[in-house]
């Protein structure tokens, strides 16, 4: 791997990173999942590809927050499945990261669509 792959593999991870708390709480928006059913759900997106490695724990952080709730219910004869729904205080939270997410997407696109006519001068910061 060259180095411009290395930086832009290390970029992906940051930006996934940065935003799997948003994802998560999306995909809970107005509906309740099981935690591989969401893990899938996840896993089916590109750009929100995890591991249950990484899920489980922040599920568990989103809970302690009171973010999310789960609760075990058990389904026939198969094991029971912990399902995770979001709280209030989650839904006002997707609310107010989905403001920050749009606002963050749309100064970028306006950056990119309105390149300045020269550099910015180097004030050697």
């Amino acid at each position: 791997m060259n180095s411009t792959e290395a930086l832009m593999e290390k970029w992906e991870v940051q930006l996934r990173k940065g935003t799997l708390e948003l994802a998560i709480l999306a995909a809970l928006q107005q509906r309740t999942l099981y935690g591989l059913e969401l893990l899938k759900l996840l896993q089916s997106l590109p750009s929100t590809t995890i591991t249950e490695g990484t899920l489980y724990p922040l599920l568990d952080r989103l809970k302690r927050d009171e973010l999310v709730d789960a609760q075990w219910v058990q389904e026939g004869e198969t094991r029971p499945r912990k399902y995770y729904q979001l709280t209030p205080l989650g839904n006002k939270k997707l609310t107010d990261l989905t403001r920050l997410w749009r606002q963050s997407v749309s100064d970028i696109e306006w950056l990119l669509a309105n390149p300045g006519p020269q550099p910015l001068p180097n004030t050697g910061v």
